[in-house]
């Protein structure tokens, strides 16, 4: 079965709006600091915290797609997220937002799920161009979320957004059970070797290793970017509400436009051409950032560079990766996005620690430096000449 461009649409959305969630806390940062009075560099934890949620989610729960019939792990996932942000808006005290964005974190891995289902019901040429599109709405909820959570957050404060998500998160689950396709694994061992196996793909796969780490890397820059950047901007010179903060993220939909254009160069076997580019876009941003903690205009030009960059690096990655061995797809995207987003998480602390050492200028510098090591591997690596070295007996039982 091959999927309709309405499937592709209707995946595109649910991505979007589920991936959104992970998003919605950081620019109401200033507003949880002051219902809880906790200072907003800690207040700002609860966005590391949703991301390692992420990663852990994505460690435990994504290889299982692999194992459990798709549909029905995609469904109950979902649900699970409905009650994690139905605990986030009722949260009576900032310890229990604290775990519950963990628990939003842990629970919105659905578009982790979605990803490698519309991978295995793609035609293999139409591969690059379904993640591509799917991964459009996946930027588009993380840029977006941004925007719309600043003005809710406005109109209606911090926890009417999460009770908003909550609701979307039910209606998603209607459509998904109403649209999506049905589609049953092979795998046919334990979950614990399905857990084994992961260490054994790491071990396997020279092109895996290398995708992971250039995005984990490139994951980073992101994360350290938007956390932060709501601090520069509810400070001096700007002094911008939640709102106004929540626009910044239109300018990043940029990425999300050039996702398909970057899919379709996959296509064409020039995924790693782009990743090199892509890392080049991430270390310009850095570098405009510097010179801009008082120029909006500087940090929109950023915004551009960080947001096709990272497009450009991680969909290159992942057509790549999703390569690799079609029956391991799941566990393949496990391993390479859970490290992603424990970039994310690791980022996302790092700026904060940055701009508490020394502010914009040295946050801009530390982030440069990451970009510089993903470089450093991109270059290696190449000299290496990676490869993959499938060993498909390990894969089903």
């Amino acid at each position: 079965m091959n999927l309709s461009k309405t499937d592709v649409g209707f995946m595109a959305v649910c991505t979007g709006l589920i991936v959104a969630n992970l998003y919605y806390c950081q620019p109401l940062i200033v507003l949880i600091a002051k219902e809880f009075s906790v200072p907003e560099n800690v207040a700002g934890t609860v966005t590391y915290l949703t991301q390692a949620g992420y990663a852990v989610g994505m460690f435990f729960m994504v290889p299982l797609g692999d194992k459990l019939e798709r549909k029905k792990q995609i469904l109950f996932t979902t649900l699970a997220a409905v009650l994690a942000l139905f605990l986030a808006a009722s949260a009576t005290n900032f310890v229990m937002l604290q775990i519950a964005s963990f628990l939003i974190g842990a629970s919105s891995i659905v578009p982790q799920l979605i990803l490698p289902l519309s991978a295995t019901m793609a035609s293999p040429e139409q591969r690059g161009k379904v993640i591509g599109t799917v991964m459009s709405g996946l930027l588009l909820g993380i840029l977006l979320s941004r925007t719309i959570s600043g003005f809710v957050g406005e109109w209606l404060g911090w926890r009417g957004m999460f009770w908003i998500a909550s609701g979307l998160c039910f209606l998603i689950i209607l459509v998904i059970q109403k649209q999506f396709p049905v589609n049953k694994p092979d795998f046919k061992g334990t979950y614990g070797q399905l857990l084994k196996s992961l260490f054994t793909l790491i071990k396997e796969q020279p092109m895996l290793r290398e995708a992971t780490l250039i995005n984990a890397l490139s994951f980073a820059q992101f994360g350290a970017f938007w956390t932060t950047m709501v601090l520069l901007l509810s400070g001096e010179p700007f002094n911008f509400n939640s709102a106004t903060i929540g626009l910044f993220g239109i300018v990043g939909a940029s990425g999300a436009l050039a996702a398909p254009l970057v899919g379709k160069l996959g296509d064409k076997g020039q995924p790693r051409k782009v990743i090199g580019y892509g890392l080049l876009f991430l270390l310009l941003s850095f570098v405009v950032f510097y010179f801009s903690s008082e120029s909006v205009i500087g940090i929109l030009i950023g915004i551009v560079l960080i947001d096709v960059g990272l497009q450009s690096v991680h969909i290159s990655n992942q057509t790549r990766v999703y390569a690799l061995l079609p029956e391991a797809r799941n566990r393949m995207n496990t391993v390479y996005m859970s490290f992603s987003f424990l970039g994310t998480a690791l980022g996302s602390a790092f700026g904060l620690w940055l701009w508490k050492v020394g502010g914009w200028e040295t946050f801009s510098i530390g982030c440069a430096l990451l970009s510089i090591t993903s470089f450093i591997v991109y270059f290696v690596t190449y000299e290496r000449k990676v490869g993959a070295v499938p060993k498909r007996n390990i894969f089903i039982k």
